[in-house]
C-alpha cells in the first residue's frame, strides 16, 4: 500500500511543480495536508487557471470526509495520552482507516487494530512525503508521470482496499450507490461534487437495513 501511495506521490510532486508550485511548497503541502485527493484537486485548479482560493476551497470539502473517518477509528482504538491521540489523529487517512476497520470488523482487538493504524498510517504518510519531495525536486528527470503509468497507482490501491468489504451485503449496496451516484453526476455537475455525491450514497447504501444481517459487518 506504502508503494502504490509512493508512486502517487510521486507523481502529485512532478505534477505540483508544473503547475507552479515550488518544490518546497509542494513538499510542505504534503506534510501538512497529507490528502492526495485535496492536493491533487488544488494542483488542477491552479493547472487551469484558476484561483489559489478556488482550489483550497474544493480540498477543503474533498476533506470533511476525515471528520467521519476520525470519528469511527476513534471508537476502535485505545484510549491514550493526548500527544498519542494528536499522532493518531495526524495518521488518519483512507489506508490507514480501512485497513484497521477491517481488522475491528473481522474481531481483531484494540491492541491489533491499533498496530494495524499505526503501522499503515506512518508508512503511506512516510511514503507520500518522501515521495512527494523525490518529484519535486527531481521531477524534470521524471518526465510525464501519466506516460509511466504512476496515475494508476493510486486508484489501483483503493481498488485494492475496498475489495474485501464487498464480501458484505451491506458493502456491495455501498459501492453500487456510490458508483451510480458518480456515472450519474460527473458530465452536469462540477469537479468534486460527485465524488462527495458517491461518498454520502455510499454511506447511505451501507446504513441501508438488508433483511438478513450479515456476520462481521460493522455497527
Amino acid at each position: 500500500m506504502a508503494l502504490a501511495v509512493g508512486a502517487y506521490g510521486l507523481s502529485y510532486g512532478v505534477l505540483a511543480t508544473a503547475a507552479g508550485l515550488s518544490p518546497l511548497l509542494a513538499t510542505l503541502s504534503s506534510l501538512l495536508v497529507l490528502a492526495g485527493g485535496s492536493q491533487f484537486a488544488f494542483v488542477a485548479v491552479l493547472a487551469a487557471g484558476g484561483a489559489p482560493m478556488t482550489g483550497a476551497v474544493g480540498g477543503l470539502l474533498l476533506n470533511v470526509r476525515y471528520a467521519a473517518f476520525g470519528l469511527a477509528i476513534a471508537q476502535a482504538l485505545p484510549r491514550g495520552p493526548l500527544p498519542r491521540r494528536m499522532l493518531d489523529a495526524y495518521l488518519v487517512v483512507d489506508e490507514s482507516v480501512a485497513l484497521a476497520l477491517g481488522a475491528a470488523g473481522r474481531g481483531a482487538d484494540r491492541r491489533e487494530v491499533s498496530a494495524r493504524f499505526r503501522l499503515v498510517g506512518a508508512a503511506v504518510t512516510i511514503s507520500w512525503i518522501g515521495l512527494t519531495a523525490v518529484g519535486a525536486y527531481g521531477g524534470q528527470l521524471l518526465g510525464d508521470p501519466e506516460v509511466l503509468g504512476l496515475d494508476a497507482a493510486f486508484p489501483a490501491g483503493f481498488l485494492a482496499l475496498l475489495a474485501p468489504w464487498l464480501r458484505s451485503p451491506a458493502g456491495r449496496r455501498a459501492a453500487v450507490a456510490g458508483a451510480l451516484l458518480a456515472v450519474a453526476l460527473t458530465p452536469v455537475t462540477p469537479p468534486g461534487v460527485p465524488l462527495l455525491a458517491a461518498a454520502l450514497g455510499a454511506v447511505a447504501g451501507y446504513r441501508a437495513p438488508s433483511s438478513r444481517p450479515t456476520h462481521g459487518e460493522l455497527p
